[in-house]
């Protein structure tokens, strides 16, 4: 994934932008950037690794490097940004959040006529950024290159572009798969993707841009370049797992979705009406905990945390290059509460299984504990698909999936053809998926939230919706 925030303003604004930035650290693992203009220096720019150390650690020197009535950020789970671009529309910084699927055609497509070139970086990959950029450049304003790039790309592309007189351009991708929020202040503007970042930093909001909306903000003003268009597509992941629990999309809060999601789960579990009691609901942290809490309270069982994840110096289980370094660093953050595991029957609710490879290390930590046995609840429905508009769920291969390779080895390929069976935990081959899982990775039973009830829980239109990685539907 990625987010990014942006500010104009009547005054120096490269703390709002630092901060509001740093907001956006969830979303993303690899680089961290900032590009800031100021009438005296002009347009200037600092990218960091943030791999293993945090944004505000690697920019905490920016103030006395960096300064700017206008700024952006970018947090990036891939590549290097927001990048400087001196081309015919002028020199502008500019930073992009999606995924462009169809790269390498845009990219021949690009070279065969241009006479152009693109920066190569390690193994030869071009910097997605700077693609879009090179789409833009090819028409003559920001609002027809913005919208020839997006018609282009196969994928998504959300845009904030800093132009050289301090101006903001900001564009949400075509089908609004990610959200891009507009905040308002005495002082001027903010632009970011999670609403609490511009809520903290004392903005309110002004306006949501819709589907492929296009805008040009100044500390003054915002000005409408394109109008949204009318279908809509948003990832419902982004309130199932990686959206903040106080960001709101849509009008829809994250933590309260997550909340009534759970309680939908609890609804009809027969885990509730059989002999053997639980204990404890518990959630997997972090965002399986309010799945969890919304569970506890439908079922009347208490909710309780039998482990707690050490964070104060291993924050991140992924800061190794190395798989196996970072299994220890996973195993080692979980820290137990043993009254709360021995002897007790306990179901966890976790906010997806996407590989289930960590997962099935938490379960066993909580057989080796004395856990008398694990039950275990997805928050949303199995994921068949990996993702084509986003970073989120993206694999190398579909088979990294675990529900995949569960199918795979009932029925080989063959089985692909029923998927919406395998999805259903009511049909024959449904439970047979759930059965293999539970096998493999020691639950006592288990159970995923159906499409029809997340779709209910975050309570928007079916249609403004995607659901691909679940459904398989565009």
């Amino acid at each position: 994934m990625g987010g990014f925030f942006g500010a104009t303003s009547k005054h120096d604004c490269l703390a709002d932008v630092f901060f509001g930035t740093d907001f956006h650290s969830h979303l993303g693992t690899r680089r961290g950037g900032m590009a800031a203009y100021d009438q005296e220096i002009g347009l200037q720019r600092e990218i960091h690794n943030i791999e293993n150390s945090p944004f505000r650690t690697k920019f905490e020197h920016v103030f006395d490097e960096m300064k700017g009535t206008s700024a952006i950020g970018c947090i990036s789970d891939s590549d290097p940004q927001p990048l400087l671009i001196h081309s015919n529309l002028g020199t502008y910084a500019i930073c992009m959040v999606g995924a462009i699927t169809n790269a390498k055609a845009l990219i021949k497509q690009y070279l065969s006529f241009s006479g152009g070139h693109f920066t190569a970086m390690t193994g030869g990959l071009i910097n997605a950024t700077e693609l879009v950029a090179a789409l833009i450049d090819q028409k003559s304003s920001f609002v027809e290159g913005i919208q020839f790039a997006q018609r282009e790309i196969e994928g998504s592309a959300s845009l904030l572009i800093l132009k050289d007189d301090g101006t903001l351009i900001a564009a949400r991708d075509r089908l609004g798969r990610l959200p891009v929020l507009i905040g308002k202040r005495e002082d001027g503007y903010c632009v970011c993707f999670e609403s609490f970042a511009s809520m903290k930093l004392g903005y309110s909001l002004e306006k949501e841009l819709g589907p492929g909306e296009i805008v040009e903000i100044t500390a003054d003003e915002v000005r409408q370049l394109a109008a949204p268009g009318k279908e809509m597509r948003i990832c419902a992941f982004l309130w199932s797992y990686y959206g903040y629990p106080t960001s709101t999309y849509e009008g829809i809060n994250v933590e309260v979705m997550r909340c009534r999601n759970g309680e939908i789960m609890a609804e009809n579990d027969p885990i509730l009406q059989s002999e053997d009691a639980l204990d404890f609901v518990c959630g997997v942290p972090d965002s399986g905990i309010p799945h969890a809490i919304g569970y506890a309270n439908q079922s009347h069982t208490p909710f309780a945390r039998p482990f707690i994840k050490y964070t104060p110096t291993w924050s991140r289980s992924f800061m190794s290059s190395k798989q196996q370094e970072r299994k220890k660093v996973a195993k080692m953050k979980l820290i137990p509460v043993h009254d709360l595991i021995q002897d007790k029957n306990l179901l966890f609710v976790d906010d997806s299984i996407v590989r289930g490879t960590q997962l099935k290390e938490t379960v066993e930590f909580l057989y080796d504990n004395g856990a008398k046995s694990v039950h275990m609840r997805s928050a949303c429905p199995p994921i068949m698909y990996g993702c084509k508009y986003l970073t989120f769920s993206r694999n190398n291969n579909d088979m990294d999936l675990i529900a995949r390779r569960v199918i795979v080895e009932l029925e080989g390929e063959e089985g692909f053809k029923y998927m919406d069976e395998y999805a259903d935990g009511t049909t024959e081959r449904g439970k047979k998926l759930r059965q293999t899982i539970c096998d493999k990775f020691k639950f006592a039973s288990l159970e995923f939230q159906s499409l029809e009830g997340i779709i209910q829980a975050i309570g928007m239109e079916p249609c403004k919706l995607c659901t691909y990685c679940w459904s398989g539907k565009e």
